[in-house]
């Protein structure tokens, strides 16, 4: 008698797969095996890219911020630094949209730092 692999449960496995490659390209969309590899590595990658766009968000945020004080005479580091030191709790994200969006008001907070 032959063996018996549960080709259900097998064949289910390989399409939920192929549906998760389904649109890459070339044979990485249709080929299982090489689907397989390249769906598991795009999952690693997102596992870490997800970390990543925090920084990326912080680090842009404190560009922003530094451009935003320097047009106002105060570089970055002082204006952290007084603020924390005002006791202000603005967080940079804020502080990033004020600067873009509201340029009188991250003035005044400037100003307030600078007093």
């Amino acid at each position: 008698m032959p063996r018996a692999k549960n080709r259900v449960a097998s064949r289910a496995k390989r399409k939920k797969i192929l549906s998760h490659a389904s649109g890459y390209f070339g044979k990485r969309g249709s080929c299982y095996s090489i689907a397989k590899d390249s769906f598991f590595r795009s999952g690693n990658f997102a596992y870490r890219d997800r970390r990543q766009k925090k920084r990326n968000f912080r680090s842009l945020w404190i560009v922003r911020i530094n451009a935003a004080a320097r047009l106002n005479g105060i570089p970055y580091r002082t204006l952290i630094g007084g603020l924390k030191e005002k006791g202000i709790e603005l967080n940079r994200k804020t502080l990033a949209h004020l600067a873009l969006h509201e340029p009188e008001a991250f003035k005044k907070v400037v100003e307030t730092v600078k007093a």
